[in-house]
């Protein structure tokens, strides 16, 4: 199925006069790439987005040292071809990826930002990490090389010395950032942040106001870049899923799903089937004990406390069975490439599907108190709204999306196991503000609890995990995982040595801040705070 996917994609890109050539020798028959020319890259996109197809993520990479020159020998590092990659995704079928090799003395390719608006943070990346120029781009302000990063610099380029300290540069220390701004002299500027007075990671958000309504905002990321692409080359899978599961903490099972997925279709090594259930019940407990402490936190900001405590306490009583069965509150380093590293037995698994039934149970007789309340419906019901039209221009995932009229899920499109054997209910929103985005998590909730159950009941026995064995040097695999948030990316390539030689992940929160800073737009700065936290995109998840 996966081969016919990109054969159908190849023969609509020919209708329109654009050639393309399946790479079939890297990349494993499940997902073969296509490989167009670089002047053809900007209508490929176009025709996708006439096709209704859905940008997944755009990013680049340098051949592998394996890659071998005209001449049959291994080629220099400093001589290895770099190429652009997109992804996209169709709702009947499925994804395709396309690359182009780009011009090693000049980087250049022509912007997609015109047809897919979240290609252009992307594509900011992929200027400030490999130096490359998109053309046409509307925003080429560096995204991740904030003042102290020497612009020359190309840390994801393999010249580059990943343990030596980077320099400073002094000129650019004294340059401000151009944020969006005014000329009127009604309009003010509200900054916030980096740092936040709670607990939370850094971010700067630069507001344009008159009075306490709210213009513009405008998010600058990056302040917890971690250099997590980089570090991953050199790692075996089974070190480099501990990594990719840290990518974003309060999603370790669906970034560690994602990366090992990726993997086993490199390998073509699926897990056992008893591995993929279990799987889906981390999945699905990560999925339910996020979005009770969001609905706690939404009503907090919304001085709603009883809500907040009592949410609180059902994540707290998760957290602790999931480190009495699994060793860890936050249900880290369980997914591995080749399936599980901790089974369940049946003490554990009468727990697991007696404390959910009666957590989803609880929550139902919580919603009951917050819907009865006008004080917080009052705060909640208009806010913040992403029309539906936005939404579907952005492409805005998960929770977010379905409060919009946007409902693309990975489990029902990938329909990966254990999802394949389920039926997924996905919420169906279209009104867009805060209110429907807690009413997504509420439906959600009830969902996961009842998938759970099925997982529990349909447990298959056997094994759960697969001795992992790397694919040969050049082998590439993608994967796209429906988290909490939404749909994660991942693309691996593994190099000499069953070593991972490129890994890229696209978290949902890359897409979806977007969709917080046109949410924000006509509420009053107070609500900020409450339209943050229904969106709680992660920082950590977008700062790679």
């Amino acid at each position: 199925m996966r081969f016919v996917v990109n054969t159908w994609f190849a023969e609509r890109l020919a209708d329109h006069g654009i050639h393309s050539r399946f790479l079939e020798d890297h990349h494993p028959v499940h997902m073969p790439c296509l490989e167009i020319r670089r002047l053809d890259w900007a209508q490929a996109a176009e025709l996708a987005r006439r096709m209704e197809m859905r940008l997944v993520a755009v990013w680049a990479a340098e051949a592998g040292l394996h890659d071998a020159s005209p001449t049959g020998s291994a080629s220099p590092a400093n001589e290895l071809p770099l190429y652009a990659y997109m992804a996209f995704a169709h709702p009947e079928h499925r994804h395709a990826l396309l690359r182009t090799e780009l011009n090693p003395d000049e980087p250049a390719v022509h912007s997609i930002s015109d047809h897919f608006i979240a290609a252009c943070r992307m594509e900011r990346s992929m200027q400030d990490m490999f130096g490359i120029t998109m053309t046409n781009i509307p925003d080429p302000r560096p995204w991740l090389k904030h003042e102290h990063w020497p612009l020359a610099v190309q840390p994801l380029r393999r010249d580059f010395a990943a343990n030596e300290p980077m320099p400073s540069d002094a000129a650019r220390l004294h340059i401000d950032y151009p944020y969006v701004q005014s000329p009127s002299a009604g309009v003010y500027e509200i900054p916030v942040g980096p740092v936040h007075a709670g607990i939370i990671e850094p971010g700067h958000f630069r507001f344009l106001a008159v009075g306490e309504q709210v213009l513009n905002m405008e998010a600058r990321l990056g302040y917890v870049h971690k250099g997590i692409e980089r570090a991953m080359q050199g790692r075996t899978a089974t070190d480099g899923v501990k990594l990719a599961g840290r990518v974003s903490g309060d999603s370790t099972v669906a970034h560690a799903w994602a990366f090992s997925q990726a993997c086993e279709y490199a390998a073509q090594k699926p897990p056992p089937l008893r591995a993929s259930f279990i799987r889906g019940v981390l999945c699905e407990r990560e999925r339910m004990a996020n979005h009770i402490g969001d609905i706690g936190a939404v009503c907090n900001d919304a001085a709603f406390i009883f809500m907040h405590a009592q949410m609180q306490r059902l994540r707290e009583d998760m957290a602790r069975l999931h480190a009495t069965i699994f060793g860890h509150r936050l249900l880290m380093n369980l997914v591995i490439p080749g399936g599980v590293s901790r089974d369940i037995d049946a003490a554990d698994l009468d727990a697991l599907f007696a404390q959910t039934r009666n957590i989803a149970a609880e929550v139902e007789q919580l919603r009951a108190i917050y819907a009865d309340h006008p004080s917080i419906q009052e705060r909640v019901i208009g806010s913040g709204v992403v029309s539906v039209q936005d939404a579907l221009d952005i492409g805005l995932l998960g929770y977010a999306g379905r409060a919009s009229g946007n409902y693309p899920d990975e489990r029902i499109e990938e329909a990966y196991p254990p999802y394949d054997s389920l039926k997924i209910r996905v919420a169906q929103g279209h009104m867009g503000d805060v209110a429907t985005r807690v009413w997504v998590r509420f439906e959600e909730i009830a969902d996961s609890a009842r998938l759970i159950g099925d997982l529990l009941e349909g447990l298959p026995s056997g094994d759960i995990a697969n001795p992992w064995k790397a694919p040969e040097a050049g082998v590439s695999g993608f994967a796209a995982i429906e988290g909490w948030r939404g749909e994660i990316a991942a693309w691996v390539r593994f190099g000499e040595g069953g070593l991972v030689d490129r890994y890229f992940v696209r978290d949902p929160s890359v897409i979806n801040w977007l969709g917080l800073e046109l949410a924000v737009r006509d509420v009053p700065v107070p609500d900020f705070p409450l339209n943050n936290k229904s969106f709680n995109c992660s920082y950590a998840g977008n700062d790679l």
